[in-house]
């Protein structure tokens, strides 16, 4: 048994029964969906067509949201539906991030992860969807697609279908009869422009109660705003050549004109800072420990001041991480309640092992207890190490965002530890007594800076397979993320630190590259986490 659904354009006429049907059969809030219909326009005027698609969980055979919850609170049946335990959930928005569909919001009630679950509760009884038998035209057909006898099964093997977004390998199995590829994919048409539709947060909701509240303002809004007809009219009988709407009649490009409210960004700072925090933590024992590698003694005030530098910022770390949760009551849940294939786990899991050693190697140091410190450095660089880069391997699993799915960003994320914690030692040389080993720092930094040039020139020139990815490096090299690039990252973060080092070389000039080089980190990784997520999914 698999349950699937087939969305058939030829009859959809764009009502939005299926829409108000499953807010009100699963209470679902004003400003968030499960499901809804989005219009794309396209053709030149005055021969253009209007497109309904209807938009939802795809209830995929290989979920990448399953694959990235950390607590299990979604999870994939055995006839095929994708659902979810809003009791288990912790409200990371790890699932919307790895989603490609843009299907999963965070419900404002109860600030869970929800979306579509085809009506679970309903097809245990025997019935269908609700969408389904509200639809006056018969166009969403649900059912057994394993099951000949299905009127799924006979579409999908009589019709020509397709899928939105194949190339994800999630093999989704929401298929559409006559569907349109500029409406199904997100990269073909341009975000809508600002509405009543796709601009409604809660409390607003329809555009009649926001009139109702707004009837006796003085404010010069236009509520219902010239309908898109009206405005294609007006741009073309005028011919404006400086109006957009101009020149997409012109061009016969396709629009969005009805679409679901933004969710904008999803991680914020405090992924940014805890991303950071954590190169911190990792870098506080890897580059003493790279120290010994090399031969240079390391003395117990050293070993101290690394033990203690790194629990701080693993604490900070563990701080940001339950400060971007929704429901940070829950967050022992990724210990107690893990799925082991999700990074979230398995790096909170990381987190609370380095922490643990790098607590017994500095009571060992304190108290001089006679321990086999190399097995325990040894042990403890391989979790360091796990530390620094699992970020990588959590950003890969969000299948929604194709620049994260970069083969670099591992080294990005070993790279910037290794810079950070050189960096918080070279501000430190200035009020600790000299040690040999800090004469490497200079060049521990030096090389680090090129390193991360290179991997900086190497994840922004590679490649990319998708327009997604390619939208997001244009972004940061050539639009909103531009100044902050340049200046921030490149010229502070980077050149500069490497111009004070090799041609300053002093401990005051060594700590000022370790403070430029901190802030250049914390710049490149609010970059990388936010552009990303400003790419429509849906």
């Amino acid at each position: 048994m698999k349950y699937g659904f087939i969305i058939d354009n030829r009859k959809c006429i764009g009502c939005h029964a299926c829409t108000t049907a499953c807010k009100s059969e699963h209470d679902v809030p004003i400003g968030v969906n499960r499901t809804y219909v989005k219009q794309v326009e396209k053709g030149v005027f005055p021969n253009t067509r209007r497109i309904f698609s209807v938009m939802r969980c795809n209830h995929c055979t290989d979920a990448p949201c399953v694959e990235i919850c950390p607590v299990e609170a979604l999870y994939t049946r055995e006839d095929g539906i994708v659902d979810f335990d809003n009791n288990r959930c912790i409200g990371c928005k790890s699932c919307m991030q790895a989603c490609p569909y843009d299907a999963l919001y965070i419900d404002p009630d109860n600030n869970t992860a929800a979306k579509c679950n085809y009506c679970a509760h309903r097809v245990e009884v025997g019935r269908a969807p609700a969408c389904v038998d509200v639809c006056p035209e018969h166009a969403i057909i649900a059912g057994d697609m394993d099951n000949p006898e299905t009127e799924i099964a006979t579409l999908l093997a009589r019709e020509q279908v397709m899928v939105r977004k194949p190339e994800k390998g999630t093999k989704p199995n929401l298929f559409y009869i006559d569907g349109d590829y500029q409406s199904l994919d997100p990269d073909s048409t341009d975000k809508s422009g600002p509405g009543l539709w796709n601009s409604q947060s809660r409390g607003v909701g329809h555009y009649a109660k926001a009139a109702e509240k707004l009837m006796h303002s003085n404010d010069d809004i236009n509520l219902l705003q010239m309908s898109i007809d009206n405005e294609i009219q007006a741009a073309y009988q005028k011919k404006d050549s400086e109006n957009p709407n101009y020149i997409d009649v012109l061009n016969g490009k396709a629009r969005r004109v009805y679409d679901t409210p933004d969710k904008g960004i999803l991680w914020g700072w405090e992924v940014s800072a805890y991303v950071t925090t954590k190169a911190i933590a990792a870098g506080a024992f890897l580059v003493p420990l790279l120290a010994i590698v090399l031969g240079y003694e390391i003395s117990n005030t050293t070993k101290l001041l690394s033990v203690g530098i790194s629990l701080v910022f693993l604490g900070l770390t563990g701080l940001f991480l339950v400060m971007d949760l929704d429901r940070p009551d829950r967050f022992l849940n990724v210990l107690l309640r893990p799925q082991w294939n999700s990074w979230l786990v398995k790096g909170g899991y990381t987190i609370s092992i380095f922490g643990l050693l790098m607590t017994i190697w500095g009571v060992a140091t304190f108290f001089e207890w006679n321990i086999p410190e190399n097995l325990l450095l040894g042990l403890t660089a391989f979790f360091g190490i796990v530390l620094a880069i699992y970020t990588a391997f959590l950003f890969a699993q969000a299948k929604g965002r194709d620049f994260w799915q970069s083969p670099t960003l591992p080294l990005h994320m070993l790279v910037h530890s290794v810079l950070a914690g050189a960096a918080v030692f070279s501000i430190l040389a200035v009020v600790l007594e000299p040690e040999g080993w800090m004469e490497s720092l200079g060049t521990i930094i030096s090389i680090s800076l090129l390193v991360n040039l290179m991997t900086l020139i190497s994840e922004l020139t590679i490649t990319h397979p998708t327009k997604a990815a390619k939208k997001v490096v244009h972004m940061i090299l050539k639009e909103q993320y531009k100044g902050l690039f340049w200046f921030g990252t490149v010229i502070v973060g980077n050149i500069l630190p490497l111009i004070l080092v090799q041609f300053f070389p002093s401990p005051l000039t060594l700590a000022g590259a370790g403070i430029l080089i901190l802030i250049g980190i914390y710049i490149t990784e609010k970059i990388w986490v936010e552009a990303p997520q400003r790419i429509p999914l849906a």
